[in-house]
């Protein structure tokens, strides 16, 4: 048995949105509930920071050397690591109020692919219920415009590629279905969606590929990862001590070290005594190599 362990006692209400640079050898992640925080750890220094942010922030891209692409409640930003300076880029379905973005993650031509859901956190931190599909997908370009990809989804998680780019995953985690799409990197078109994995714990949240084009996926309320093969069947089962396990991201020097976040929201007091390391961020090392996280080119 595979088991992840503790990598930072993090202690997140919803932490997500998880992605590595490999470039500057540092890892970056998100705590969603207000007051929404971003952090990062530098790999090479061992040292831990995390910012406050304005907004609730859901999932995050690479962009230039200290600026993050940042989606958010309302819209596109870019946070400045050294100014910690974060400014809108672009509004999001301002016809939609009761809409936030939630997962999201850039292509190799450098798109920003994102989805959005009906808001499901109050301010306070609490749960707000789902009551309808007005979710969607986009993609935005390096000229900053938004282009429709598919609506009528309700929580919208899992945005990944194969190695040679030829498919996009993609998951209604309400459904219980990760779907895959023919996809044309040049023009972002996807076309041909297709059922093409289920797993009977949990239901599917946040993802990554391997260089052998295994997709893994992390199981809210199934506490584990899974490890898909190119055909949608279970290789590999990561498992974590934790119920809630929402992303993960490949990093460390070799891309071998599989970085996952956990969530301690919708948990009771009694669970949390009993599992105190719930919301950290976990960790194993693995044989296989991971894709890196593109860079988004706007």
């Amino acid at each position: 048995m595979k088991i992840a362990k503790l990598f930072i006692d993090s202690k997140n209400k919803l932490g997500e949105g998880i992605i590595w640079s490999r470039k500057e050898q540092k890892l970056f992640w998100v705590d969603i509930p207000m007051p929404s925080k971003l952090y990062y750890y530098d790999y090479s220094l061992k040292n831990l920071k995390k910012y406050d942010m304005p907004e609730m922030i859901t999932s995050l891209s690479l962009r230039s050397t200290n600026n993050l692409l940042v989606a958010s409640h309302h819209g596109i930003n870019n946070f400045n690591i050294l100014e910690n300076k974060f400014e809108k880029l672009i509004d999001v379905e301002k016809n939609l109020p009761q809409n936030r973005c939630n997962d999201g993650a850039t292509d190799a031509q450098g798109r920003y692919w994102f989805g959005t859901m009906q808001n499901n956190i109050s301010p306070d931190g609490g749960n707000i219920e789902i009551n309808q599909n007005s979710g969607s997908i986009y993609f935005l370009d390096k000229n900053l415009k938004i282009t429709p990809v598919e609506n009528d989804l309700c929580i919208t998680n899992t945005f990944v590629w194969s190695p040679d780019n030829t498919k996009f995953y993609f998951s209604d985690t309400i459904t219980g279905i990760i779907s895959s799409y023919d996809f044309n990197l040049q023009n972002g078109k996807v076309s041909n969606k297709k059922d093409f994995a289920t797993f009977d714990r949990g239901y599917p949240d946040g993802s990554a590929i391997d260089t052998e084009g295994y997709l893994w996926n992390c199981r809210w309320g199934g506490s584990c990862v899974v490890r898909f093969n190119p055909n949608g069947k279970v290789d590999d089962v990561i498992e974590l001590p934790v119920k809630n396990v929402t992303s993960c991201t490949f990093g460390g020097p070799n891309l071998k070290t599989l970085f996952i976040t956990t969530a301690r929201m919708g948990m009771d007091d009694q669970y949390l005594l009993e599992n105190p390391d719930t919301g950290g961020v976990y960790s194993i090392e693995l044989d296989v190599q991971g894709m890196s996280d593109n860079v988004f080119l706007g």
